[in-house]
């Protein structure tokens, strides 16, 4: 289960605000990529919420959901950000996801000491230092916290994109490439929501 003592291994004042960082999104085929950004203040959580706290993949929507609620009413520091379909096309996943994440921290409501970046690789331009940890949304408190943030946020996002665009089961798959999706696309074709550049989406184009 995650705790904070990755986090508290960068911690050199009671004032220090670390951050943990993940994203949503990198694999499907639709959609933005979405990135959260979580601080808990002198890395205190309520136990029960930190018993609960965990790799969002792990959890049942449900849970997602209810934990996102949580998250939002226990005091933690919250950011939330975003690339477009047309930033992935234009920059590549890795680099709109770094941009999302760079979004995210610069939408939390204070500025970080120190930044964790779930897996092996962190963004250019953040405003604080920070380092990755693989595994980090199984590992750290604040990292499992910002990947329901991101996870939550954007299968919202993708709800409400299926509410105008019905054909590809956008509501149940989030955009990945399922059964439902690919009928959608063999039927219906791509929308102004598809990344042009995956290979699976390519083929559409002409």
């Amino acid at each position: 289960m995650p705790d904070f003592q990755f986090e508290s291994s960068f911690l050199s004042s009671p004032c220090d605000l670390i951050a943990g960082i993940d994203e949503a999104g990198r694999g499907p085929w639709a959609g933005p990529v979405v990135a959260g950004a979580v601080i808990f203040p002198q890395l205190k959580i309520p136990e029960h919420l930190a018993e609960k706290l965990d790799d969002s993949k792990k959890l049942s929507a449900v849970k997602r959901e209810e934990l996102f609620e949580e998250l939002h009413t226990c005091g933690a520091l919250i950011g939330c950000g975003s690339a477009s379909v047309e930033e992935i096309d234009r920059l590549n996943i890795l680099q709109a996801t770094f941009l999302a994440m760079r979004r995210a921290v610069e939408n939390l409501p204070a500025t970080p000491s120190f930044a964790i970046i779930d897996g092996n690789k962190v963004p250019s331009g953040l405003p604080c230092p920070a380092r990755s940890l693989i595994k980090g949304d199984a590992l750290s408190l604040s990292v499992a916290a910002a990947s329901i943030i991101a996870k939550v946020t954007r299968d919202r996002l993708m709800t409400d994109l299926a509410k105008e665009f019905p054909y590809y089961g956008w509501e149940k798959n989030a955009g990945y490439g399922t059964k439902a999706h690919q009928i959608g696309l063999a039927e219906h074709g791509i929308c102004i929501h598809h990344r042009r550049s995956y290979a699976p989406i390519k083929k559409y184009l002409t």
